[in-house]
């Protein structure tokens, strides 16, 4: 944990626009290194230093306003300095609204609760159907059961929806859930940009620790898929139709509100790591950003480079919070892209780097706006308008069965 977080590629030598004086740009013969030059400088041989850069003196320069990036024998590509970026002021904007929202309904939810726990007294608030997303394994329960008997759902079937609309967006999207959405997700990119901030670095586990923790999560998934899949319609059924099953949300709250002496050091644990490794819950432990990535694997949008343009500067390897060596990759399609698009936000030329359906079709991050939003907001509106949102539960049965969560025990 003691490593630095930037990977062994990033400390070869690279060229860093932004960190020379105003060069002028040329070739340096096949192998495609950059020769800057500083304006009225005097003469000086070639030095190759680390990374394959060669320094040349004034004499040996042209004039220059826009440099040239080498890509195949004797081709020049011309490029320009990419315009001032948007991008994480979009997700910035969808992470903030997103965690109001969870917070509203979490508040909503704590006072319907409260107001059936006290036998009906005090303000009522009904039912906030969203509080469903955070019942990830009802859902797949109902869309295990939905395939198998083409009939939606009367118990939590917001859940159903919203996982859809979530797995729609991984496809389409990548795991721009994860990075766009998930509250989970906005708090602990929050909690290491913090440590970064406090301790001026991010720490990345070594490669042994790193890929076994990885893991972890998918094993958590095999799980939970196994666990549904070894159900039948009638077993899922009978499990959400039981008092346990209508009192899982519940049950939920109840677990932060009388939080006990392990989980609450398991969560300050997590706490902690997330200030100092990147994304630690996500990354090592998250079952359902791990059906995401699945999801993202075979997603046809990727983030793509154009060598041709690319300087080699590395800024977007530096940058990716899941240390994916970006640089050296004409495309990404690793399960742990978030579409985050710190790396396209970070790179300094136009065009070298952008989230694409193919070579040439990019998708704008409007576009990737938009797309998440129409995919969200619509598939709840269908489920509202279909009357297939709200849980058919008589409230009559919350005042016998709420008060009573906490004896509740999982059927067997």
């Amino acid at each position: 944990m003691g490593q630095d977080r930037e990977p062994p590629h990033l400390r070869r030598g690279r060229f860093d626009p932004d960190v020379l004086p105003p060069l002028a740009l040329r070739p340096a013969g096949r192998h495609g290194s950059l020769l800057p030059s500083h304006e009225g400088a005097r003469p000086s041989p070639p030095v190759r230093a680390r990374g394959g850069l060669a320094i040349l003196g004034a004499s040996q320069a042209r004039p220059p306003a826009l440099g040239d990036a080498p890509h195949e024998k004797g081709k020049q590509t011309r490029f320009v300095r990419a315009p001032p970026d948007r991008t994480q002021h979009w997700r910035r904007g969808f992470q903030i609204a997103f965690l109001a929202l969870n917070i509203t309904i979490g508040v909503q939810f704590w006072f319907f609760v409260r107001f059936f726990e006290s036998g009906g007294e005090g303000p009522y608030f009904p039912r906030p159907s969203g509080i469903e997303g955070w019942l990830p394994i009802a859902a797949l329960m109902n869309l295990k059961a939905t395939v198998l008997t083409g009939a939606l759902p009367i118990r939590f079937p917001a859940g159903l929806f919203l996982l859809v609309a979530f797995l729609a967006i991984a496809f389409l999207f990548r795991k721009a859930f994860c990075s766009w959405l998930c509250p989970i997700g906005t708090v602990s990119e929050g909690l290491w940009k913090l440590g970064r901030l406090v301790f001026h670095r991010s720490f990345a586990l070594p490669r042994w620790a790193d890929f076994p923790l990885r893991a972890s999560k998918y094993l958590l998934l095999a799980f939970f898929l196994w666990a549904v899949a070894s159900m039948s319609a009638d077993a899922i059924d009978a499990f959400l139709a039981s008092p346990y099953g209508l009192v899982a949300d519940v049950k939920m709250l109840n677990f932060f509100r009388y939080l006990g002496t392990g989980a609450g050091l398991g969560i300050a644990a997590l706490l902690v790591a997330s200030l100092f490794v990147q994304n630690f819950w996500c990354r090592y432990l998250c079952p359902y950003g791990a059906l995401h990535g699945l999801l993202a694997w075979v997603s046809p949008v990727q983030i793509r480079r154009d060598p041709a343009t690319c300087i080699d500067c590395a800024k977007c390897s530096k940058a990716c919070p899941s240390l994916l060596a970006v640089d050296v990759k004409r495309a990404i399609a690793s399960p742990e892209c978030t579409a985050c698009l710190e790396c396209v936000a970070a790179c300094p030329v136009q065009g070298a780097l952008a989230l694409s359906l193919t070579k040439r079709r990019r998708v704008p991050t409007w576009a990737l706006a938009a797309g998440i939003a129409t995919i969200f907001l619509g598939l709840i509106e269908v489920a509202r308008l279909t009357g297939h949102w709200h849980t058919a539960v008589d409230p009559r049965v919350y005042y016998e069965i709420i008060p009573q969560a906490a004896s509740f025990t999982h059927p067997r």
